[in-house]
């Protein structure tokens, strides 16, 4: 912040990539997500990779404080696959991340490309054992009759080294493409979302989710909206979110019905008539939602704006921030060209401000 005002003063800190414009399409970024600290910046990109970066702690507390961040460690989530059913290529690209809060020394992260989402497990070692009975040093067994005195083994500091392992794999739940995930407040559940359907999963359990959001129509040719976005309540495990491509952001409560299709609140901002065009419903189509910290607000993405809402009051949104309001002149290019259709996300910080 300035010193004296208050205010929030952007400056550039730190690149991490090339910068050179010939980028290879399995190198760019898809998804970024931050733990619940900050200390660590997990990236996907579209090669189905993750990579990690850990804060600087020299950064960190040095005066103006700064943030950097290094490489922590680089995994292959995800690679590319076939479904042979169904004749369709399923990319590798990650495509959400989501932080579980820290049980203990290790870290796990949920990935997800359009059809598997993984649990991973992030764990530092910097020791090793030695001086095992049954096995030499480089793992082979000993014969049990050819050795006399029993040895203890010893542990000896080793150079620090990063392990990611996967530990669950969620797959063949979803007909359409995932589009977010969301871990609840209570440690043990997730939700997985695509276009149609969102599901609901124990992390303990792969091969079993229920479906608690089905907005799929008898006759697809009825079919109107589609799910863009679903976020859990940071607090209220019972509680959770889901944004359309209509401009609706419905919230649901669990504990009402097992099949979540009738909302407990819906959120919707009325168009006005004098800004309607031929590209009013695609600029409305929400991208991204997600609760504050303490749960009381929402955040909302759209094309152009970002809005506010107050989840007690449901008749509009009590902020607007135009983004991208010089765009509007130009949406007949963009949509030529394609960009009319891109996503865009949104981010509390840490202080909900």
């Amino acid at each position: 912040m300035a010193a004296g005002t208050g205010e929030v003063q952007w400056c550039f800190s730190q690149v991490k990539g090339t910068v050179e414009e010939d980028v290879t399409e399995a190198d760019i970024i898809s998804t970024v997500e931050f733990n619940h600290d900050g200390e660590l910046l997990a990236t996907g990109d579209k090669g189905g990779r993750v990579v990690i970066f850990q804060r600087d702690q020299a950064t960190k507390n040095s005066s103006p404080r700064r943030g950097d961040y290094n490489v922590y460690s680089t995994f292959q989530s995800h690679e590319p696959e076939f479904d042979y059913l169904k004749s369709l290529e399923i990319e590798e690209k990650i495509n959400k991340i989501k932080w579980l809060s820290r049980q203990n020394h290790a870290h796990f992260l949920l990935s997800t490309n359009d059809k598997t989402v993984k649990l991973w497990k992030v764990s530092e070692r910097d020791k090793m054992w030695e001086g095992y009975n049954l096995k030499d040093d480089d793992g082979s067994l000993r014969d049990p009759m050819g050795f006399g005195n029993l040895k203890v083994p010893l542990v000896k500091p080793m150079e620090l080294m990063v392990e990611a392992s996967p530990r669950r794999i969620f797959a063949n739940a979803h007909t359409y493409h995932i589009n977010s995930i969301s871990v609840n407040s209570d440690g043990e559940t997730y939700i997985s979302a695509d276009d149609l359907r969102i599901n609901l999963w124990h992390l303990a359990v792969t091969d079993q989710s229920f479906n608690i959001v089905d907005i799929k129509p008898a006759n697809m040719e009825e079919l109107t909206e589609v799910i863009t976005a679903a976020e859990f309540h940071p607090h209220e495990c019972n509680t959770f979110v889901y944004s359309s491509s209509k401009g609706t952001i419905r919230l649901c409560d669990m504990r009402a019905q097992a099949l979540c299709d009738q909302h407990s609140k819906m959120f919707e901002e009325p168009e006005d008539p004098s800004n309607r065009s031929f590209f009013s419903e695609i600029i409305s189509s929400i991208s991204d939602v997600r609760f504050s910290h303490s749960g009381r607000y929402l955040i909302s993405r759209d094309y152009l704006s970002v809005k506010v809402w107050d989840i007690h009051m449901d008749s509009g949104p009590v902020e607007t921030y135009q983004v991208h309001e010089y765009l509007r002149s130009k949406l007949c290019s963009l949509y030529e060209n394609d960009c009319i259709f891109d996503k865009f996300e949104c981010v509390w910080n840490g202080t909900d401000r």
